[in-house]
Order: structure tokens, then sequence, then C-alpha cells
């Protein structure tokens, strides 16, 4: 939190090279996802999820996560984030830890708020999950790798509909025991309004008690991101995950669509006089420029009307 003499001041984390591409059907290659995370540098961007530990057969656009990692700038202020979903993926983010490579920098951990969709996402119930979950922060953290947590489908699920607050701060309360890094509420679907995220961040922040820093990620499927995103704000959560141009979508989560856009995030905060360390101009260009790649324009609003 900060003081009234004090700048505010909020923390990106980019997630284009992960959650951005996961749902992309023509392959992009390593060449050009490198050159995404360079461009995502050269705007401002020092935290960002460059890949997932995942099957190949089931998310194929994650197949190169071991090259793109081997091809990562060597920057030491930024810090590279792997998402993995079971112990295996914790194994493999350390193996990129040698002697000859930088590896990654945080392990991003994954739970999911509904039975069914967590099923079918992972292969996990939520208690099950939770049981996995609470072991791979611990095995990552033994190994000297930080590990941060997901509640994914906290405001809702494409399956079960409506997922209760209570879920949610259930599973975060088992899982704060571990100590991670942070824990963040992904909104999967875009269903959540301003409402309900103050309502269930709010609660969060009393649980958590300023103990472990809050994280949000949202889609906009259904045009509610970046309203949302101010009203968690305004609820102390100070950590913003966003992916360049709006890309994004879970493969397992029918009609989702992308995340919210870093550029209208990035604007949003800029207008509103939140520092974001974020060179918008430059993230535009970066957008223009990787949608030559995919060979269409890219969602953001802000960019279009660039």
């Amino acid at each position: 939190m900060y003081t009234e003499n004090s700048t505010p001041k909020i923390e990106l984390v980019e997630v284009g090279p992960r959650d951005g591409l996961q749902n992309e059907r023509k392959t992009v290659e390593t060449k050009h996802k490198l050159q995404l995370i360079a461009d995502m540098i050269g705007y401002g961007a020092r935290r960002i999820e460059v890949a997932s530990f995942v099957h190949p057969a089931r998310v194929p656009q994650m197949a190169d996560a071991e090259a793109v990692i081997a091809g990562l700038p060597d920057k030491s202020d930024c810090t590279y984030i792997g998402l993995t979903l079971n112990k295996r993926g914790i194994m493999r983010a350390l193996a990129t830890r040698n002697g000859e490579q930088r590896g990654i920098d945080q392990a991003g951990c994954v739970i999911v708020a509904s039975d069914t969709f967590g099923q079918k996402n992972q292969g996990q119930t939520i208690a099950e999950g939770i049981a996995e979950n609470r072991d791979m922060i611990r095995f990552a953290k033994a190994e000297g790798l930080p590990a941060q947590v997901t509640i994914s489908a906290a405001f809702g699920c494409p399956f079960e509909g409506e997922v209760k607050p209570e879920t949610v701060l259930a599973i975060a309360e088992e899982l704060a025991a571990e100590g991670p890094v942070e824990i963040a509420l992904a909104d999967t679907i875009g269903v959540g309004v301003p409402a309900q995220v103050q309502e269930l961040f709010g609660k969060l922040g009393e649980l958590l008690g300023g103990g472990i820093p809050m994280r949000c990620h949202f889609h906009d499927t259904r045009g509610t991101g970046i309203a949302n995103a101010w009203a968690a704000y305004q609820s102390g959560v100070r950590i913003f995950d966003s992916s360049l141009g709006g890309l994004g979508g879970c493969p397992f989560a029918p009609k989702a669509t992308g995340n919210i856009a870093t550029e209208d995030l990035i604007y949003m905060f800029d207008r509103s006089g939140v520092e974001t360390g974020i060179d918008l101009d430059a993230a535009i260009a970066a957008n223009r420029d990787f949608a030559e790649i995919l060979g269409r324009e890219l969602p953001s609003r802000v960019a279009r009307a660039a």
C-alpha cells in the first residue's frame, strides 16, 4: 500500500508469451517468441511469464518451452516465470537452471476453484489441487526456486457456473500456509464484475493480512476486464497480469477470450496518475510488430485508437 505522500505504483506481469499465445492456432516460431519477449523488455516489462511446462499434445504452442528459456536475455533486473501444473512441471523448471543458462526465476503454480474445470484443465479436483500445489510450493522452495500461485476460475466456472467466494478463500488459506511469493485470483472466463472483484479481493486482503501480496489476472470476455482491474487496485492489489495486444484464452474453457491488453491497462493507470514503469508508445509499437507475425490486428483498444 502507498501512503498519502508517496507515488502510487503498480507492478506489471506480462503474460503474453504464455497465456497470450497458448490458444493461438498458428504456431509461433521460437525466434518470434524471443523477439516478442525482447520487445516486452524494451517497453519496460520486468516480470514476464515466458512459457508453461505442459505436455505438447495438450498445448502444442508451448512445445518449445525449454528452447525459449534457453534463448532468454540474461538480464539481472528481469524475472522469468514458468507456469507449472504439477510436480513434473516444477522439475522441468528446475532443469532449466543449470550452469550454462540462468533458466526460470519463478514457478507459477495453478489451482482451479472448480472440480469439473480442474479435472478438465489439469486432471485434479479442488482437494487434489490443494494437495498437489502445497507439495509443489514446498518442493520448489526447498530447491531454491520461488513459487507463486494462481487460483483460476475464481469468479466463475464454464461448467459449474458461479464459484462461491468461500471456496476461493478456503483454497487461499490452505496455500498461504506454504508461504508463496504471492497469491493471484484469475477470472479465467471473464465473468466477474467490479463489485465482485472488490468483495473478493477485500476478503482475500483481510485473510492474508498483508503478509502475502495479492495479484490479479483478468480476461475481457464480456468487456469488464479493465473495470475489474481498477476495482482490484482500489481493493489494494498492486500486481497485475496483462497480455500485449489482449491476446490469450484458455484451451480448456469454451468461448474464453483474451486477457486484458497491456496497452489498455497501462493507458488507464497512466491517465490516473499511477506509475507503471511501462512505455506505452513502445508497447503499441511492439503490438504492431507482432500483429505482422500473426497476420492480423490484435484486440487492444488503445493500440487500435493510436
